[in-house]
C-alpha cells in the first residue's frame, strides 16, 4: 500500500510531497527547510531513498541537495538542467524504484513548458498509475507560467505547456490524482488555483489547456501573465549552483541604539507584527511586513537584494517562523533582530510613531469634503475588475522606486484586502509622508460608490 503526504509551504503558495510504501519513500520538490520533510518520513517510519526535482525552481531555494546529502538519498534532477553538483540525471521514460516491497516506481515524463527541462513524475504501484507529480506543468485549473526562463522562449514554452498537458492526459487514466508544486498562491502559476485537489479527468473537463485550441490557449496565457517578482532572478542560479545548508539559529539581538543606527545607515528594519498593531505604534523608519501574510514573497520582492535586514517581532516564535520563511527565498541570515514591542525598540526620550487606518466608507466620506489623493497598490491585472475613480496606480512592488510619483499631501493607500496597503503605507510613512492605510476589502469600495470599470487606468 502506498501513501502520499502533502507538505504545505503556504507562505510561498507551494506544495511538496513525500510518497512511498512501507519501507522507503521519495521527496518531491522539497523546501529549503528540510526538517519538516524528515519529520514526515519519521512519522511514517520510512527512509527517504530518493529526492526528485521536477525542475530548477524560480520561486524558492530548494532543499533537495541538502536533503539528499543528509539522508543519503539519490538526487533525481532532469538531465536537461545545467547544475554544478553531482546528481542522477533523469531523462524522459526513466523508471526509478522507490519501494520494492510495495512495487512502487517513479516514471519520468518530459513536460517542458514551465522550463525547457521540466519533468513530471508518475507514481506507479505494480504498473498502475496512482498519482502524478506535475511540478509547474499541469496545475489545478491552469498551468505554470512560461515566461520565467528567457523572454525569447516564452511563446515556445507556452505552446509546450499545452502539448505537455495533452501528453499527460493521453498517458494517464482520468482518475489519476494530479499533484502540482505550484498554484496555491505562487507567482510561478499563470493563475490562482481554485480548490485543493484534482485529477486528470477534472482537468480535461475544465482546464484551458484542454478546453481551448493551442493558439487561443497561448494567446490567453500570454495576455494574462503578471509581473515577475524581482527576487526570482536569484533563485535559478542558487539552485543550479547547489544551495548551502540552511542556518536557522537565532540572529544577533539588537537593542534600541543599534536599531536606530541601522536605520540611520539606510538599512531595512522590518516589523513583523500585524498591521493594526504596527499602525498604532512603531519605530520611525521601520516598515511593516506581516509575518502571517506572504512575508517571503513581498519582502524579497521589495528589499534590495543583499541589503542588511533587521527583524522586529512580538515573540521569539514569530521571529523563528519569519526566519524560516525568508530562508526559503535565500534571505538566509538577518543582520539582527529584537522581540517585544515598540517601547522596547525606541531609545530613551523617543516615542513610537503611528498613522491612521480607515475603510472605503471613510474614504467616501472624506471625498465628500473635498479632494483627497488615493494610491492603488494592486497589480494591473486586479484593476481590470474595477478601480477607485481618480486613484493613482503604482503596484506595491514598484512603489519604493517610484515614491516621487505619489501625489503631495495626505495619501489614502488601498489594495484588495489591506495587507499590501499596510506595507505601502509603512514605506510612505518611513519616507516622511502623511498616510492613511485603507484596511478594507475592495468589494466595499463599490458599495461606497467609489469605483469605475471603464476608461484609462492611470
Amino acid at each position: 500500500m502506498f501513501f502520499v503526504d502533502t507538505i504545505e509551504v503556504a507562505g510561498l503558495g507551494n506544495r511538496s510531497y513525500l510518497a512511498g510504501g512501507r519501507l522507503t519513500a521519495v521527496a518531491v520538490d522539497p523546501p529549503r527547510d528540510i526538517d519538516q520533510v524528515i519529520a514526515a518520513a519519521a512519522r511514517r517510519g520510512v527512509r527517504i531513498s530518493h529526492v526528485a526535482e521536477t525542475h530548477l525552481h524560480n520561486d524558492y531555494v530548494t532543499g533537495g541537495l541538502e536533503l539528499a546529502r543528509v539522508t543519503g538519498a539519490a538526487y533525481l534532477v532532469p538531465a536537461g538542467a545545467t547544475v554544478a553538483f553531482e546528481r542522477v540525471p533523469v531523462d524522459d521514460g526513466d523508471r526509478t524504484e522507490v519501494d520494492a516491497d510495495g512495487g512502487l516506481v517513479l516514471r519520468a515524463v518530459a513536460t517542458p513548458g514551465h522550463t525547457p527541462h521540466h519533468t513530471s513524475y508518475v507514481l506507479e504501484e505494480r504498473g498502475t498509475a496512482v498519482a502524478v507529480f506535475t511540478g509547474g506543468s499541469l496545475l489545478i485549473g491552469t498551468v505554470g507560467r512560461p515566461d520565467l526562463v528567457e523572454p525569447r522562449l516564452t511563446e515556445r514554452l507556452a505552446r509546450a505547456q499545452h502539448a505537455s498537458a495533452h501528453r499527460l492526459a493521453a498517458e494517464l487514466p482520468d482518475e489519476t490524482p494530479v499533484l502540482p508544486t505550484h498554484g496555491f498562491g505562487s507567482f510561478c502559476s499563470s493563475a490562482r488555483a481554485e480548490g485543493g485537489d484534482t485529477t486528470i479527468g477534472k482537468e480535461k473537463a475544465s482546464n484551458g489547456a484542454f478546453t481551448r485550441d493551442v493558439d487561443t490557449f497561448v494567446a490567453d496565457l500570454l495576455a494574462g501573465l503578471d509581473d515577475i517578482p524581482a527576487y526570482y532572478v536569484h533563485m535559478g542560479p542558487a539552485n543550479a549552483a547547489g544551495p548551502a545548508p540552511v542556518d536557522l539559529t537565532p540572529p544577533a539581538v539588537a537593542d534600541a541604539d543599534e536599531i536606530a543606527a541601522r536605520l540611520a545607515a539606510g538599512e531595512w528594519v522590518v516589523d513583523l507584527r500585524n498591521r493594526v498593531a504596527f499602525a498604532e505604534g512603531h519605530v520611525a523608519g521601520s516598515v511593516n511586513f506581516e509575518a502571517e501574510g506572504q512575508l517571503a514573497t513581498y519582502l524579497a520582492w521589495l528589499i534590495p537584494w543583499g541589503k542588511p535586514l533587521t527583524l522586529l517581532a512580538e515573540s521569539a516564535g514569530q521571529l523563528r517562523a519569519a526566519q524560516r520563511e525568508l530562508a526559503r527565498v535565500g534571505i538566509d541570515r538577518p543582520a539582527a533582530a529584537a522581540t517585544g514591542d515598540p517601547s522596547d525598540w525606541v531609545r530613551a526620550g523617543e516615542t513610537p510613531v503611528s498613522f491612521p487606518r480607515a475603510t472605503f466608507a471613510d474614504l467616501a466620506d472624506r471625498r465628500r469634503d473635498g479632494h483627497v489623493a488615493v494610491l492603488d497598490v494592486r497589480r494591473q491585472s486586479e484593476r481590470e475588475g474595477g478601480f477607485v475613480d481618480g486613484a493613482v496606480h503604482i503596484p506595491l512592488h514598484a512603489l519604493h522606486r517610484r515614491l516621487g510619483e505619489v501625489p503631495d499631501g495626505q495619501v489614502w493607500v488601498h489594495c484588495a484586502g489591506g495587507m499590501r496597503a499596510a506595507i505601502a503605507a509603512s514605506l510612505l510613512h518611513a519616507a516622511g509622508r502623511d498616510v492613511v492605510a485603507v484596511d478594507d476589502s475592495f468589494g466595499a469600495a463599490d458599495k461606497a460608490g467609489l469605483t469605475g470599470r471603464s476608461g484609462p487606468c492611470r
